[in-house]
């Protein structure tokens, strides 16, 4: 097993993951609050996983060149962060006056795992990130070292996604002022919004 191959993959993996995505913005947010927030993370790694591992392994090109299923997980997606990104716009202008208790508990852990899968599987850039360019370049090494640079991209995920999860746990007195915490809540929602106007752009010029 290469470490070096390793080290690229991670260094790979960490450039796909760590621009600021819906599923950054969701792990920051349920950080904030303490809400099943190292489960949020969790999820969001092991998803990260499963998709590189079916991209690296060989699944890239079928994703790549099935249409139907990338537009029909396109049209989720924009509904969910749309959806998502309202919510999120809701909260800040609700919660101005009020400081966020932390410890509260605000969704289930059903919900967060449903939350979770949307924000992840919902979103096409999720799969061409993973699956199809992390697949590609993978898929490129042989043997020992094909299985080195899968490891080292999904523990880029794991570090991200656990590291984003507990610093903002960690962070949380200062972030859920009611004026920080708003102001976290507006960039959330732009960032929805501008990733569903995106796959709403790219779904239009596809077809049209």
């Amino acid at each position: 097993m290469s470490f070096w191959i390793m080290f690229q993959g991670f260094g790979l993996g960490a450039s796909m993951i760590i621009p600021i995505g819906a599923q950054n913005a969701y792990v920051l947010n349920q950080g904030i609050k303490r809400n099943y927030h190292l489960t949020t993370a969790t999820l969001c790694s092991l998803i990260d996983a499963l998709l590189i591992s079916l991209g690296v392994f060989g699944g890239g090109a079928i994703l790549s060149q099935n249409e139907l299923l990338l537009s029909t997980v396109t049209v989720g997606g924009i509904a969910f962060l749309t959806f998502y990104g309202y919510l999120s716009l809701k909260s800040a202008f609700s919660s101005q006056t009020e400081k966020l208790d932390v410890n509260a508990i605000t969704k289930s852990r059903r919900s967060v795992i449903l939350s979770v899968l949307a924000v992840s599987l919902l979103n096409p850039h999720v799969y061409l990130d993973t699956v199809v360019v992390l697949g590609s370049i993978g898929g490129q090494f042989e043997g020992n070292d094909r299985i080195s640079f899968a490891i080292g991209t999904m523990a880029a995920s794991f570090v991200w996604f656990y590291a984003l999860s507990i610093s903002a746990a960690k962070l949380a007195t200062t972030l859920s002022k009611p004026r920080v915490k708003a102001g976290i809540d507006i960039g959330v929602a732009l960032i929805m919004f501008l990733i569903a106007a995106s796959l709403a752009k790219e779904l239009i010029t596809q077809y049209f």
